[in-house]
This record gives structure tokens, C-alpha cells and sequence, in this order.
């Protein structure tokens, strides 16, 4: 949804404070044992670039956002930052990567957007390239503050991705409490 949350100066400016002690440091940690320093990677859904800043220490990152207002904010906190205004249901694939990483962003997504970013970050990826990703464990879908959030199961996730990827880990992990969320690691399968 392009105009919703993420889509005003105030709601970005609300988010930046309510993210401000959250990041996927654990996560990236993760990603470091299967995707090999200085490689190249796409990051979904940068945001505050809290995590941007994080992988950047490791790998040369390229940030996106699908809000405008969110690209202007990286712009201003990294001026020498590779960023793309980006849908992550279709990601373009000018610029081929070794990895692509998101923290709670794909679950803005559709169930048919899901499976065309699947489709998407296949294509975006090098042979061998990786992916990691956290989605919220859940049922459903809600509208949350204008925003699209849909939930997923363990088998809905290996569901989606297992045709075009090949599961190297499907964590269940606690962001707020035990077992609300989901990590993903998983790398490109050729077909």
C-alpha cells in the first residue's frame, strides 16, 4: 500500500522513536556465517537504517524502502548511501546481489506479493546467493496504523520459498514473547 504509515514526515518521524532500541543485530549475526564479508547486499525495507548501519560494517549494502519519506530520511543520515525507492514485491534486477535481508517488512506483502518477491529476489541473486529474512508468526492478516500486516506459519514460509530456495534455517524467535516471530536463511536453488 503506497500511502499508509510509512508514507508521512510525522508517521516516519513516530516509527524512528518507536524503533530506536530494536535491530536485527542477532539476525545479521546469522547471516555472517553463510554470506562472506564485503559481499554484495540488498537490504528491504531499510528504514531508520538501523540495521543498514549494522550491515554495513560487514557488507557493501544497497538500502530501499518502498516509502519516499523514509529514502529522504537515509539520504540525510547516510548522504554517500546506495538506496532505491523499491517495492519488495518487485525488486528490480538491474544490480545483482549475494544476499537480501529484511527485518518485518515482508510481511506488508500480500500472499501473491510474497510469492512475486520470492520470484524477484531469485532472479536479483548471484548462483549462491542467500537470503534472510523475519516475518511475525501469526494467523491472518490486520490493518495496523494503515498498514497491511499478514501473518505466517512456519509451513506457510517453507511453503513459499522452498521452490526457489533451498532452507538453511527456520527459527522461531522471541521478538516481544516466546515464539512471536520467525527468521528464515535460505539459498538460491538453480532451476
Amino acid at each position: 500500500m503506497k500511502e499508509g504509515y510509512y508514507h508521512t514526515s510525522e508517521s516516519v518521524k513516530e516509527y524512528i522513536e518507536l524503533a530506536k532500541d530494536v535491530n536485527g543485530a542477532e539476525h545479521i549475526a546469522e547471516i555472517q556465517k553463510y554470506l562472506a564479508e564485503n559481499s554484495k547486499l540488498l537490504e528491504l525495507g531499510t528504514g531508520p537504517g538501523t540495521d543498514f548501519e549494522i550491515l554495513s560494517k560487514t557488507y557493501h549494502v544497497t538500502g530501499s524502502d518502498y516509502s519516499s519519506e523514509f529514502i529522504k530520511h537515509l539520504e540525510n543520515k547516510y548522504p554517500k548511501a546506495k538506496l532505491l525507492e523499491v517495492n519488495a514485491a518487485q525488486i528490480p534486477s538491474e544490480t545483482i546481489f549475494d544476499g537480501i535481508y529484511s527485518n518485518k517488512v515482508l510481511h506488508h506483502l500480500s500472499d501473491n506479493e510474497l510469492e512475486s518477491s520470492v520470484k524477484t529476489q531469485h532472479a536479483a541473486l548471484t548462483e549462491n546467493g542467500l537470503i534472510c529474512h523475519t516475518f511475525w508468526k501469526g494467523e491472518g492478516y490486520e490493518i495496523f496504523k494503515g498498514m497491511y500486516v499478514n501473518y505466517h506459519s512456519k509451513a506457510e514460509i517453507k511453503g513459499l520459498f522452498q521452490n526457489h530456495f533451498e532452507i538453511i534455517e527456520l527459527t522461531e524467535y522471541a521478538e516481544f514473547e516466546e515464539g512471536d516471530s520467525i527468521r528464515l536463511i535460505a539459498r538460491k536453488k538453480q532451476i
